[in-house]
């Protein structure tokens, strides 16, 4: 059986989407990248904003018009919070919520195994690296649900409360991953931070982190999005293994504390300010990213300009801008003095252009620097070779011309030019049997 597999939304998603390809390639079945050679699709929706929702009806569609027989299922936050809405859309099969999602594949195949043991899944694992150029980093999900409560959220209604898997699963499939080729892994999940809270035990994402560290020999560890909340500043003592990336996404979501407040965001622009400080402190090379929201019901101009004079402060690598979006079911859809959208949409573009001009000057703190870039994809070819697109431990994204022979493969790289999205690099004299 042909199966096309697409992802909506965050890394938990993309994490999900690659345990079913893994799951199916087990079984004996193809994964495709074009509809029309599908025998089933699969998409993995999310809801976090409405574009997102949005998003899932027009592929929905476009899926069922490259190919009108293959069954496309639908799976996902979207399809949690709003099945018999989802289930109008021309082309719409099964809609599967989250909490059937990990028996999804049996579901659909009831002949594909699930539980086949890690260890014998390594020439799986290499499959799958092999296959999917620009999918070098394995993305772990070692937590699903929230137990936060902020008004502007669904994924807590979509996801559920908070639920850890057993460290030891993570560590066997962090070593499975290794074994297989795989260069970087990526924890992942709703509240990364929660982890192990809903254990009954006295352990956490530090406890995880450190038995990932010792008992595996994965090159590069990274964690996606830590709330704030979530971490105190003995936590940075971590990344005195240099194989614990530095980088950090603390979503702040507003620079201004009344915006927090009736975001019920458990943070405040002070105790930002003094994380934010320990960490630089204690991770050289610190690249620290955040999510913003603008627009949140009742934002005031003044208020606007906090955020915009905090982002500014703490010097952001990178900002993710969302326009707020009201979410049917969260508080804060029925609070009033909702911003009009041509106002949210004003100030989403005077963030972002800040976001850039940041981003900038991040970079520039680097060019004639040499750094180790994992390579992902090639992006197309020069007279120098093919042009390819990687990314530093630091998480600047990276473009320089080398030989074939560079995916999955980490080479120190000379940083030479700047721009707002990554930076223009140059390898030097490279050996497959120098590169890690």
């Amino acid at each position: 059986m042909k199966v096309l597999l697409h992802s909506i939304g965050c890394r938990l998603n993309q994490s999900e989407i690659e345990t079913m390809a893994r799951q199916l390639l087990a079984a004996g079945h193809e994964i495709v990248t074009e509809a029309a050679a599908a025998d089933k699709v699969i998409v993995n929706t999310c809801a976090v904003t409405a574009e997102a929702a949005r998003d899932a009806r027009n592929l929905t569609r476009r899926f069922h018009r490259q190919n009108g027989a293959a069954e496309i299922v639908l799976t996902g936050c979207y399809a949690t919070i709003a099945p018999q809405e989802l289930a109008q859309v021309k082309g719409a099969g099964r809609i599967v919520a989250n909490q059937d999602k990990e028996r999804l594949v049996q579901m659909l195949i009831p002949q594909a195994s699930t539980a086949q043991p890690l260890f014998e899944q390594e020439p799986v694992l290499r499959e799958f690296l092999a296959g999917n150029a620009g999918s070098t980093r394995a993305f772990i999900k070692v937590q699903d649900g929230c137990d936060n409560h902020c008004t502007f959220c669904i994924t807590t209604v979509a996801r559920g409360a908070g639920q850890s898997r057993h460290l030891g699963d993570v560590v066997a499939e962090i070593q499975a991953r290794c074994a297989a080729g795989y260069q970087e892994v990526v924890l992942t999940g709703v509240h990364l931070g929660s982890y192990g809270q809903d254990m009954g035990q006295k352990m956490g994402l530090r406890d995880l982190v450190q038995a990932i560290l010792r008992h595996t020999d994965i090159p590069r560890l990274r964690l996606s999005s830590l709330e704030p909340w979530d971490i105190t500043p003995d936590f940075f003592a971590l990344w005195q293994n240099a194989r614990l990336l530095p980088h950090l996404h603390l979503p702040l979501q507003s620079g201004s504390d009344s915006v927090l407040r009736r975001m019920a965001r458990r943070t405040r622009r002070a105790a930002f300010r003094t994380l934010a400080a320990a960490a630089r402190a204690a991770i050289p090379h610190l690249s620290l990213t955040t999510d913003i929201i603008v627009g949140f019901p009742g934002e005031t101009e003044a208020e606007f300009q906090q955020s915009v004079d905090f982002v500014r402060e703490m010097g952001f690598a990178r900002l993710h801008v969302f326009n707020y979006s009201q979410r049917p079911g969260t508080a804060a859809a029925t609070m009033p003095h909702q911003v009009p959208l041509e106002t949210r949409k004003e100030r989403s573009r005077r963030m972002i252009e800040l976001g850039e001009h940041l981003s900038l000057a991040f970079h520039e703190q680097y060019v004639g620097v040499t750094a180790p870039v994992l390579w992902e994809t090639a992006v197309g070819a020069d007279d120098a070779g093919l042009r390819w697109v990687g990314y530093t431990d630091n998480y600047i994204r990276v473009q320089a011309s080398g030989p074939e022979g560079l995916f999955n493969r980490i080479t120190p790289v000379q940083l030479t030019a700047a721009q707002a999205n990554g930076m223009m690099g140059q390898l030097g004299g490279w050996d497959a049997d120098d590169a890690r």
